[in-house]
């Protein structure tokens, strides 16, 4: 069944601007597509279009009758005084209706019990318990604990939350309400890890539709099947997750090429063959000048395909200075509090030169602050931060500010960087600010496009310490590849905060986590620092894995006592003992399946499945271990 078919859109917002140019696409019912695509390529119009917010100028919208579609981005407005908790309410409104009406039903019946108030009283009562109704206080922990909303933050006033925030609430309200089809807008941006992996085991057991647009690509590697490209105002269409769509992508432009290439060499010797005969035209040959004139119509039809293009990497690089000494970074017993709340506490932390750093933790738990007692820009309530007499750092926040953002960027660059205008255009090109937006004012450019002037500044700085907070949010995929092209060739200490666990794997080589004001130091990379979690919590949790037995040297094989009927009996105990671990491998996947709102819960399952599957692997090798002896014995 087809949930979603666009096909042929039209929309043109500036005269002689399309900004989509035939657009066609199908989502059939369960699909993931992710939608890929530039900042400004059309992605969240097409949402809007799917929305009803703005009309296509051609082309066709349809949505499967009778399916409810939720968008992410789209922030509905609340009555005044609302708080977290009545938004998230919002998602039960048919069953608070629901409950209303049987509750006046019950009092008539208390009155008057008449078969139409019995039969409509009964009819409400099981459509209430089929929706759920008698759950939704469980179901709304659950999504909260995965998407980190506790009971405090469910007191708050809706209007005085952030716009992340707002966003979060959303998304959990969305869930709550079961839709159908789920269109997501960069839902990962105000998520921090574990609520983003809370959100993709959501995705991975939710049985509607789910159109993504997203630059997190470990989050399109995991959740989509499928890749849209925005592109030229076209549907390039990719049957894969965000890694497949890399190769095709490439694979298509290699083609793409070579085609070009054959058809340039087929022109050239043409044209060549077509002056020759222009050539003996002059001569009188009528008959000549005609073959001439059919093979440049010939040309003219084989000139069809343009030369492919592909994005430009960064071609600039960091300026970089050298560095001497032992110690780039050493944290001396570094706390900081805010009023009764304490971030973080009697943190001793040394860095040594050239090392990757990668600060993580849950939103609110002091990344940016500590970041910014780093940078001088916040004192801490007690210890200290020692910087190397060497060290210069270049610092990218998470905010970007400018002090006279009514400049236009060839302005800022020429103030700022001490710099002629042609090196000012030079430098703006390279980061893909061209033509007439180097006149565009700074306040008028978008978040990722302040980000990305920024690190064109930072670029000429002579610096040997980077430090980055959360530097590919809001970027398009592009314009993080470029940051990560500039950070691959620094050679310099780095220091970041991001939930990109893209870019978190591709630099990171130590870790550090912050955590109930602590920090924990893991010196290797992110996944291997993941695998470590998982290993260190199965041990928390008691779930030790069974010590190999040592292999016995055929010589040594030790004789059974009982011979075969000793042997069948502990054949058939074997077999017992396999056939119940495959039923709890069953009954664990119903249960995962079950608690799939529950990122605590799911956590213990995964644990039980995989410690299960570990100790299923050894029984089948005992079994047929012992299979083959008592089919020995009996021979």
């Amino acid at each position: 069944m087809i949930d979603i078919q666009l096909t042929g859109l039209v929309k043109e917002f500036e005269v002689g601007r399309k900004i989509l140019d035939g657009f066609s696409l199908q989502v059939d019912e369960g699909e993931r597509v992710g939608l890929l695509g530039k900042n400004g390529a059309g992605k969240t119009t097409l949402f809007r279009i799917l929305t009803g917010q703005v009309e296509p100028d051609e082309g066709t919208v349809s949505i499967a009758p009778g399916k409810r579609l939720g968008l992410i981005s789209q922030i509905p407005v609340y009555p005044e005084g609302y708080t977290v908790r009545d938004v998230l309410d919002t998602a039960f409104a048919p069953l608070h209706a629901m409950e209303r009406e049987m509750e006046t039903l019950a009092a008539r019946m208390g009155e008057s019990a008449s078969p139409e108030v019995l039969a409509r009283y009964d009819k409400l009562s099981a459509a209430f318990e089929a929706g759920g109704g008698y759950d939704t206080e469980t179901r709304l922990n659950k999504v909260c604990n995965g998407l980190t909303i506790d009971a405090d933050m469910r007191q708050r006033p809706f209007a005085a939350l952030s716009g992340g925030e707002k966003t979060r609430i959303n998304l959990a309200r969305l869930i709550l309400e079961d839709t159908d089809i789920l269109l997501l807008d960069e839902p990962t941006n105000h998520l921090d890890l574990n609520a983003t992996e809370w959100l993709e085991g959501y995705l991975e057991h939710f049985k509607g539709t789910v159109l993504a647009i997203s630059h997190d690509r470990w989050f399109l590697d995991k959740v989509v099947k499928r890749v849209a490209e925005v592109h030229d105002g076209k549907a390039e269409l990719y049957a894969g997750n965000y890694s497949f769509y890399v190769e095709e992508k490439e694979r298509r432009y290699q083609e793409r090429l070579k085609q070009y290439e054959k058809e340039q060499a087929k022109i050239a010797q043409l044209e060549e063959a077509a002056e020759n005969l222009r050539m003996w035209a002059f001569k009188g040959m009528d008959k000549t000048y005609r073959r001439a004139k059919s093979m440049e119509k010939r040309i003219e039809r084989i000139r069809t395909t343009d030369r492919p293009t592909r994005e430009k990497k960064l071609t600039t690089r960091f300026g970089e200075r050298e560095f001497f000494g032992d110690e780039a970074m050493i944290v001396d017993h570094l706390s900081k509090s805010f009023g009764a709340r304490t971030l973080f506490s009697g943190l001793d932390l040394e860095v040594t030169g050239g090392e990757r750093i990668a600060l993580l933790g849950d939103n609110g738990t002091g990344k940016s602050t500590f970041l910014k007692i780093v940078m001088g820009e916040e004192e801490p309530d007690q210890g200290s931060v020692y910087l190397g007499p060497s060290i210069r750092i270049g610092y990218l926040p998470q905010i970007i500010h400018f002090d006279r953002p009514d400049r236009n960027l060839v302005d800022t660059m020429l103030y700022a960087q001490n710099c002629t205008t042609q090196e000012a255009r030079d430098r703006l090109a390279a980061f893909q600010f061209r033509g007439e937006d180097v006149f565009k004012q700074v306040s008028a450019l978008s978040g990722g496009e302040q980000s990305r002037l920024r690190l064109c500044m930072l670029m000429d700085s002579k610096i040997n310490f980077l430090i980055l907070d959360e530097p590919t949010n809001h970027l398009d995929i592009d314009s993080r590849e470029w940051i990560e092209d500039a950070v691959a060739d620094f050679g310099g200490n780095l220091l970041f905060v991001s939930h990109d666990r893209y870019f978190i794997e591709k630099f990171a080589q130590r870790i550090w986590m912050l955590e109930d004001g602590k920090i924990t130091d893991f010196r290797g990379s992110y996944s291997e620092f993941r695998a470590w979690r998982e290993r260190q919590a199965q041990l928390k949790a008691g779930a030790r894995q069974p010590a190999p037995e040592p292999a016995r040297p055929k010589e040594e094989k030790p004789k059974r006592p009982g011979g075969t009927k000793e042997l069948e009996k502990q054949v058939r105990a074997a077999e017992r003992a396999v056939e119940k671990a495959e039923v709890r491998l069953d009954e664990l996947a119903q249960e995962m399946e079950a608690a799939s709102s529950d990122y605590l819960k799911l956590q213990d399952l995964y644990a039980e499945r995989e410690q299960l599957e570990d100790e299923l692997a050894h029984l089948y090798t005992e079994w047929e271990k012992l299979a083959a002896e008592l089919e020995e014995a009996k021979g």
